[in-house]
């Protein structure tokens, strides 16, 4: 991986600039295409305009090739076919596992007969190996695409292979394709992957072009007056809003494809588990139904239903009003392009009958959409975006490196019931509601005060719908290493969150069932109870539930000490405040936990034959499955340290050198979550349980920067 981090390093300004390239020259190209296929849809009509003297005035803007076909058509000289290219084509598919919406697949049915393919190469992405819950929605996915493809007229050849691009010389080899189609990704190792592919097999006489599948706008599409990328949210979504011309719509999935030769090309049976997974696994399926189909099913229910309700439900436990589309957007099983349009719909619709809370309700799942694009934007612009803080000072912050902690935290086992909560139910199901991610991660990186990094590589080894770009970017926000992140002196008070988010404890008696018997009043800081409160319940601190593993005030103290020695450390440095992302990582690397380590080189999936490594935690609590699943949404309680004599809202420098450090290999992709919710919901009293009066918070001294930089919480999930 260090080598392949210092082939990234100096071919990164090189891909940004062959994709631009690529852009410009391939718009015209696929105009042609779109305006090809009208033409043969709509040359009665045109025929018989000519019949009425009509002049082509509304086609005057069109090249004269078009205008001439367009001639052709309608006079009957020519018959336009979606396939008269007759060269064979392959579509690689990756995050883009549908056939509705598909650009690449589409450039494919126009060309000719298509060879679909799917490599499966995990060793490429390092570190980043897709977790459990991620390869069992994987391998759903490509059984159902599968399914889709042979309806249309071909098939899914499945390939395994530590080197995607052997694969694809060796499909081109067997099958005697002349081009290459496939969907940009943009995380830092697919991004230089990409550049390669089309290196490679251009120099073996293959066409190659690639396509925007997953954004609304391409990353360099957005940007100031002054051509720089944007460095705040807000910003950046305001311009995609205002953007002079809308996101392209989605396109209808082929009628049928042309097979290309796969006599020579068989599939390799992928293996996506072992029989120790399979058990949990099948409780998975009880919950999700992955396939693009399932997915545009799941979009349509929400659209339909739970949507106009968005704005006014998504603070309740146990919330009915989420998208279900986190795991589908993320394996490209729907189009964000086919959300945006469709959303926007109801919108229109919404403010014609003056629904306030519609349009207020569409406003916020945009934002959430929005986020998720901007995810994408920051690991473009800023490639080590997963691994480095992108406000250089805080490379100076000494974090706890202490596995201990660490293993308390991923076992639910910190004596803080609604992070403990939050992280059963994630090692249960492979999910977690936004809010309940913020709240684990901000106790894991202020409270605990441990690698921002380890914390994020964990959600990826666990998260259904795990995704580096969102992973990074929630990650970067919750540690204050954003310039409109939630500030680093802000610690949140897990016993007043649990009351503002679960203020009956029906989602903390769920996943503790330990703390079942516990009186609300008491269930959110049961150390606090009377001792025969805590026998009646049958609870004994210490014994069947631990006690606090860290003392609020003994954390705030920790970390306005941390802050005042990170402050000290690059004052100390003669040209600290001008480093950017390319300087900003740690002086050493904080390695990664042994654990995460050695499980990775060690588990071996015996029936795999290439050896696969995967990532496994043996020392998981596991409650049982349940198919109650929250989503909860809310301004943070925090405790602010008060430290407001620094601003860390520093920009991001714009002249980043993503050269340096070599030492680190950039990994792939992870985090995004959804909503799964069951039919009954529990009706709350908002009643807050009692309270200290130290435990009440006060607004952030740096809040108002906070609004002033269009700081958002970040949504996982849409």
């Amino acid at each position: 991986m260090a080598e392949f981090a210092r082939t990234f390093a100096c071919s990164f300004e090189v891909v940004e600039a062959e994709l631009i390239a690529l852009r410009e020259g391939l718009e015209f190209a696929d105009s042609l295409n779109y305006q090809l296929e009208a033409a043969e849809v709509d040359s009665l009509s045109i025929v018989r305009e000519l019949e009425s003297d009509f002049t082509f005035s509304h086609l005057a803007e069109l090249s004269h090739d078009v205008f001439a076909l367009i001639l052709k058509l309608c006079q009957g000289s020519c018959q336009y076919s979606p396939h008269e290219g007759g060269g064979c084509s392959i579509v690689w598919f990756r995050r883009d596992l549908r056939v509705e919406d598909n650009p690449a697949l589409a450039a494919g049915v126009r060309a000719g007969a298509v060879v679909a393919v799917f490599i499966w190469a995990p060793e490429e992405e390092g570190h980043y190996y897709p977790g459990r819950v991620s390869r069992w929605w994987l391998k759903q996915s490509l059984a159902h695409l599968d399914i889709s493809l042979r309806r249309l007229g071909t098939s899914l050849v499945t390939k395994r292979s530590t080197d995607c691009i052997s694969s694809l010389l060796e499909v081109v080899k067997s099958t005697g394709a002349t081009q290459l189609f496939f969907n940009h990704l943009y995380d830092p190792i697919s991004l230089v992957r990409d550049h390669r592919a089309k290196e490679v097999l251009a120099a073996q006489g293959v066409a190659v072009r690639s396509f925007n599948a997953d954004l609304l706008y391409e990353p360099w599409e957005v940007h100031d007056d002054k051509g720089r990328p944007f460095t705040t949210f807000a910003a950046f979504w305001e311009r995609c809003l205002s953007m002079l011309y809308d996101p392209e719509a989605p396109l209808l999935p082929p009628k049928r494809i042309i097979s290309g030769d796969l006599s020579r090309c068989p599939s390799d049976t992928l293996v996506f588990e072992d029989e120790s997974e399979k058990g949990s696994n099948a409780l998975l399926a009880r919950a999700w139904s992955p396939g693009w189909s399932n997915a545009d099913k799941a979009l349509t229910t929400f659209i339909n239903g739970p949507l106009i309700e968005y704005s006014k439900n998504r603070k309740k436990a146990d919330s009915a009003t989420t998208s279900f589309l986190s795991p589908h957007l993320h394996f490209g099983e729907v189009s964000v392009r086919k959300v945006f349009h469709l959303v926007r719909i109801k919108q229109v619709l919404w403010a014609n009958e003056g629904n306030k809370e519609g349009e207020e309700s569409v406003n916020l799942f945009l934002q959430s959409i929005g986020l998720r694009e901007y995810s994408r934007y920051m690991s473009f612009n800023h490639p080590y975006s997963h691994e480095r803080p992108l406000l250089g000072h805080l490379k100076y912050f000494s974090w706890v490196v202490d596995e201990g902690l660490f293993k308390a935290w991923r076992q639910g086992r910190t004596g803080y019931p609604l992070v403990d909560a939050g992280m059963r139910e994630l090692w249960a199901t492979g999910w977690l509601h936004d809010r309940i991610r913020v709240v684990v991660s901000s106790f894991f990186v202020k409270v605990l005060q441990l690698p921002w990094r380890w914390g994020m590589k964990y959600f990826w080894d666990t998260l259904l719908d795990a995704d580096l770009e969102s992973d990074a970017l929630g990650w970067q926000y919750i540690s204050g290493t954003l310039p409109d992140g939630r500030e680093l002196d802000r610690i949140d008070d897990p016993r007043l969150q649990g009351y503002k988010f679960d203020p009956n404890g029906e989602y903390v008696r769920r996943w503790l069932p330990e703390l079942s018997r516990l009186p609300t009043e008491w269930i959110h800081h049961p150390w606090n109870a009377p001792e025969s409160v805590l026998q009646a319940a049958g609870i004994e601190l210490g014994s069947n539930y631990p006690l606090p593993i860290v003392e609020i005030d003994e954390a705030k103290a920790r970390l306005q000490e941390a802050l005042s020695q990170m402050w000290q450390n690059e004052a100390a440095t003669e040209n600290g405040m001008e480093e950017g992302l390319g300087d900003s990582s740690e002086s050493a690397s904080i390695a990664f936990p042994q654990d995460m380590q050695t499980e990775m080189e060690n588990e071996t999936i015996r029936i795999n034959p290439t050896g696969t490594r995967i990532q496994r935690y043996e020392d998981q609590m596991v409650p049982s499955m349940t198919s109650s699943l929250v989503r909860i949404e809310d301004e943070e309680t925090y405790v602010d340290l008060g430290n407001s004599v620094y601003d860390s809202r520093a920009e991001v420098p714009m002249n980043v050198n993503a050269a340096e450090d070599p030492r680190r290999a950039p990994p792939g992709h992870a985090i995004m979550p959804i909503v799964r919710t069951n039919n009954a919901f529990p009706q709350f009293n908002f009643t807050t349980g009692r309270r200290n009066s130290e435990d009440s918070t006060a607004e952030s001294s740096s809040s108002s920067r906070r609004e002033r930089d269009g700081g958002v919480v970040p949504l996982w999930s849409p």
